[in-house]
Formats: C-alpha cells, sequence, structure tokens
C-alpha cells in the first residue's frame, strides 16, 4: 500500500496540532513544545505525535503528561477542522533528538570544533 495518503495526513495533523498547542491549549504546565513528527499509521487510525520540550526533564514529563491528557480535546479539534471520516487516536511521545543535538553542540564546543567550520578555533 502506498505511504502518500498518511504522509499527506501527518503533515496535516503536524500543521494543526502545532496550531492547537499554539493557540488553544491553555493549560500552565504545557511549556515551550516543538512538534518534531509525526507518524501515521498505513490504516490511518493511529498517530503518535513526537514532541521536543525546551527546558529541564520535570518540565518535559509534564508538558506531555499534559497534552497526553488533552489528547481527547486535540482529537475532537482535528475532527472539525480537517474533513476525515474517521480522525485517528493522537497518542504523544517525547522526541530527545533536540536536546541530544544540543548536547553534541556543546560537547564539540567544549572541545574546541566549531561546528560551521569544522576547524579548531583559535584561542586568542
Amino acid at each position: 500500500m502506498s505511504k502518500h495518503r498518511p504522509n499527506r495526513l501527518a503533515e496535516t495533523l503536524k500543521e494543526e496540532i502545532s496550531q492547537l498547542i499554539r493557540v488553544e491549549l491553555k493549560d500552565p504546565r504545557i511549556g515551550f513544545v516543538t512538534l518534531t513528527s509525526v507518524d501515521v499509521a498505513d490504516d490511518l487510525s493511529h498517530a503518535k505525535v513526537y514532541i521536543s520540550v525546551l527546558g529541564t526533564e520535570d518540565e518535559g514529563n509534564a508538558s506531555l503528561d499534559a497534552l497526553n491528557r488533552a489528547a481527547g480535546y486535540v482529537r475532537s479539534e482535528i475532527g472539525k477542522r480537517v474533513r476525515l471520516r474517521h480522525v485517528p487516536s493522537i497518542v504523544f511521545k517525547y522526541d530527545p533528538s533536540i536536546q541530544h543535538g544540543a548536547h553534541i553542540a556543546k560537547l564539540l564546543k567544549d572541545v574546541g570544533v566549531s561546528d560551521e567550520t569544522g576547524k579548531e578555533e583559535s584561542h586568542e
């Protein structure tokens, strides 16, 4: 089966969910959240929304918990905004890739490698 439709739906969900988080969800536990990707099952019944949170691990866990509690509301709003026969169930998952990239950049900076040119920085 073609992955074209799940990919299109994933992009649409990413846009709509990011707008919902940014504008409509007013839970104070939700911090600075970035949607990194959305994976939609081939049968379009489930969607995993991967997020990254700027802040401490506790803030990230609180944001993830608040988003998973709001998943029903997010799903109902998606149903109102996007014309679908069946709206996929939504599960939020933590994606540590942005924090991992920042950690690698910090390590490179600590050893004196510039992340732009790959050459060693001069320490004058």
